[in-house]
């Protein structure tokens, strides 16, 4: 006779709340980042502690602009 907790299997779960980073592009968690200051694409939350405030994108323009 089987225990009744072998007959039950866990759901597979189907969701998935990770986005790329889109400065280093590592996949974090959506509730563990900020958006980029300019154009509010998704950065992590080890880049915002490094200072980082803008996607590689928007770095790039703001470069591009001083020069």
């Amino acid at each position: 006779m089987k225990c009744y907790l072998e007959a039950m299997e866990k759901p597979k779960l189907k969701e998935h709340d990770g986005m790329q980073c889109r400065s280093c592009g590592n996949e974090e968690r959506a509730s563990e980042g900020y958006p980029c200051a300019d154009c509010g694409t998704f950065i992590c939350l080890i880049c915002t502690f490094r200072g980082v405030a803008r996607c590689k994108a928007c770095e790039q323009k703001v470069q591009a602009n001083k020069a």
